[in-house]
């Protein structure tokens, strides 16, 4: 599944929430959270020396891609690159070069190093810090592809149809050399004005190519506005920015290779997949009657995908509908196979195979899967510690992507807290994300059947902040809301309905 969102950041000029208050309360909370949930925040000494070692011991590959002039293209801040990226135009197609991080060149199987990645599964993000995978020295130095750097990477050069269909994949172990690092902001600004380059203009081109073969197959993009939390000078700042073109442009390369790399396990009958089922026939009617409810019109014959696409996130009702679609994104795992090729290993929401490669310096499955495609590729056997460790990654990412979405969502919830703890008894527009009714045979405004105050789900208007609330409100409706609750030490905030 793959999206675009919000991201919530506390403004350096929110009434009460003065810069002392930031660095003392809000900010010991925030890092109260790194004990809370047991993060492993600094590296044993052996794992360090052998990260060192690594480094300087790392013997380059033959081959020579330096004459390439890629990109890379990220949030601003960021440091640990993964990707970097050229495309040509070939013809009526295209030629897409795209570098990934040589992780796999400093960290070998079984050793220490590879023994913490897998206790730590990925990076986390925190308002305050990173709590990096790897090593920074490795993470945001020798392995990240900064510019102006020479660096080994695992180059993915696919020749793309005039329908930006891929007719030819090639990976190879190469130094390359990034030219720049762009921002999304810096690259959307420029194809905006009409002065962005012809690699950003081409990636425009066949990022929009991708999403109509997206549509074609089936696949689905669940929209939902997500909140991030960012700290900005040492200050913690919520607000909403809608995601990008070219962040689903980029994306589109993602996916990609990343479709790429499963054909290529399939191939070879080893590897590992990111898969997850098509919605249930039960779950679609719900979401039918979901969408009736709320107004939406939606055609008997056309795919829930295509359905996705064409709602406003503006309206009120058609934002609720989006954030119910989320029913039908259920299931999603890591499935892995050596020999016997199970029957289906799609990802429902790509409409095909799917494999996570593109992101190894953050994400520990990566690194396997480019080993793998790496011997695929060549057809040579896969090396048995590969093979006996693929069976792990299941468990290990499953426990991970468990850890960072509570530590993410608590970060959230601290930093919304804190926005709002100065503000209770105030009155807030907002939308209902999950409508809450009144149980069979009670009035208006009444309790439910358990004696409970009937609770659902806002999004408030500004700050962005969801949460909450108690009262009686159908999804999808312009509500006006009291704060009842902004606790810091809870995390807890909690709305009314405004009668």
């Amino acid at each position: 599944m793959h999206g675009c969102g919000y991201a919530v950041v506390v403004s350096h000029n929110t009434p009460g929430l003065t810069p002392h208050a930031q660095t003392t309360d809000l900010a010991q909370a925030l890092r109260a959270l790194e004990t809370e949930f047991e993060l492993r925040t600094t590296f044993p000494p052996e794992v360090l020396a052998e990260a060192q070692q690594a480094i300087s011991g790392f013997e380059f590959p033959p081959i020579d891609r330096r004459g390439i002039e890629f990109v890379t293209i990220d949030p601003a801040e960021s440091t640990d690159l993964d990707q970097a990226v050229h495309i040509s135009r070939v013809g009526d197609g295209y030629l897409v070069h795209y570098a990934i991080a040589d992780v796999p060149g400093f960290v070998e199987l079984g050793g220490s190093l590879d023994g913490e990645t897998r206790l730590r599964g990925q990076t986390v993000y925190l308002p305050h810090r990173r709590i990096s995978l790897h090593p920074e020295a490795i993470s945001e130095d020798a392995g990240s592809l900064l510019p102006g750097k020479d660096r080994s990477a695992y180059l993915w050069s696919f020749t793309l149809d005039a329908r930006g269909e891929v007719t030819e994949t090639v990976l190879e172990r190469a130094i390359v050399s990034s030219r720049a690092k762009l921002s999304y902001v810096g690259v959307q600004e420029q194809l905006d004005a009409g002065n962005a380059t012809e690699v950003l203009q081409l990636l425009r081109e066949v990022g929009l190519k991708r999403i109509e073969l997206e549509r074609e197959r089936g696949g689905a993009s669940l929209r939902i506005p997500a909140q991030e939390v960012e700290c900005l000078d040492g200050i913690y700042q919520l607000q909403a920015n809608a995601a990008l073109p070219v962040e689903d442009w980029n994306a589109q390369v993602s996916l990609m290779t990343g479709m790429e790399a499963a054909r290529l396990m399939i191939g070879a009958r080893v590897g590992i997949l990111r898969t997850m089922p098509a919605p249930q026939p039960k779950d679609l009617g719900i979401f039918r009657l979901q969408a009736a409810t709320l107004g939406a019109i939606w055609d008997e014959n056309q795919p829930y995908g295509e359905f996705l696409r064409s709602l406003d996130l503006t309206d009120p009702g058609q934002l609720a509908l989006m954030h119910q679609a989320a029913s039908l994104f259920r299931g999603a795992t890591y499935t892995v196979f050596d020999g016997e090729v199970p029957g289906d290993l799609g990802q429902a929401a790509i409409g095909a195979p799917y494999a996570h490669t593109t992101a190894p310096l953050r994400r520990l499955v990566d690194r396997f899967v480019l080993i793998v495609c790496s011997y695929a590729v060549r057809g040579l056997e896969v090396p048995e510690a590969v093979r006996e460790a693929l069976p792990l990654l299941p468990k290990l990412m499953g426990a991970s992507n468990q850890l960072v979405n509570k530590v993410e969502r608590a970060a959230i919830d601290t930093v919304e807290a804190a926005t709002l703890a100065h503000r209770v008894g105030e009155k807030f527009a907002a939308v209902t994300l999950t409508g809450t009714l009144p149980a069979s045979g009670s009035p208006a405004g009444s309790n439910g059947s358990n004696g409970r105050k009937s609770r659902g789900t806002l999004q408030l208007v500004s700050p962005a902040v969801t949460a909450t609330f108690e009262g009686h409100a159908a999804a999808g409706q312009n509500v006006e809301v009291e704060l009842v609750t902004a606790d810091l030490l809870t995390r807890a905030v909690l709305f009314r309905i405004v009668e």
